[in-house]
């Protein structure tokens, strides 16, 4: 039963990026939450917080997971987390979408993920300077600051509303309608229709 997410926490990890997502993936009360490290050691975020994973990438429940999110940190840019980039390749594999924001699209890019599908990034030629090898800069879409495609949501490091709705779509939260609103809300600051007469009255 597919009922995890699964968010990579590591040193430097960059706590605000999926934040708004998670919030909206354990409101319903549907979907665990989980951290994951590299081990169960504690790690501090870019942020300072510091938080302790629940399992290490070793104990990652392939059967579990419905969703993995990899957010940006200088981790990336350094070139390192070999372990992360394994374990993202066999859960997208397994038919786990994969979610990354910021640099952590560069460990979807490592992992041979982004070759076929439509996504996004930072910016135009950022992947391709930090990943040899990616082959996906013909499927590199610069005009969204998120987009879901083939198994896997990318975001750029500005997009992180657009990440959550994108999160939101693909665990189907919510009816087309509601998740409309709810973007228009955190997105434009416009308030849902049940929402304009509370806040005239108020």
């Amino acid at each position: 039963m597919r009922d995890t997410v699964y968010f990579l926490v590591f040193d430097g990890f960059a706590d605000w990026q999926a934040a708004l997502a998670l919030c909206e993936v354990r409101r319903p009360g549907d979907w665990q939450v989980a951290a994951v490290g590299f081990t169960r050691a504690p790690v501090v975020s870019m942020g300072g917080l510091a938080v302790q994973p629940q399992l290490s990438l070793a104990e990652l429940d392939f059967g579990r997971a419905a969703l993995v999110i990899v957010p940006g940190g200088h981790l990336w840019q350094r070139g390192e987390g070999a372990a992360a980039v394994a374990a993202i390749r066999q859960l997208h594999g397994a038919g786990t979408v994969v979610a990354g924001i910021d640099s952590g699209v560069l460990a979807l890019a490592r992992a041979g993920l982004l070759e076929h599908c439509r996504h996004t990034g930072n910016w135009a030629g950022h992947i391709d300077g930090q990943v040899p090898g990616y082959g996906g800069s013909a499927q590199y879409d610069a005009s969204v600051l998120a987009v879901s495609d083939g198994g896997t949501i990318t975001a750029s490091h500005l997009g992180s509303v657009d990440f959550a709705r994108e999160v939101i779509r693909t665990l189907e939260l919510y009816g087309p309608t509601d998740r409309e609103h709810w973007y228009r809300l955190f997105k434009h600051a416009q308030l849902p229709p049940w929402c304009v007469g509370e806040a005239a009255a108020a």
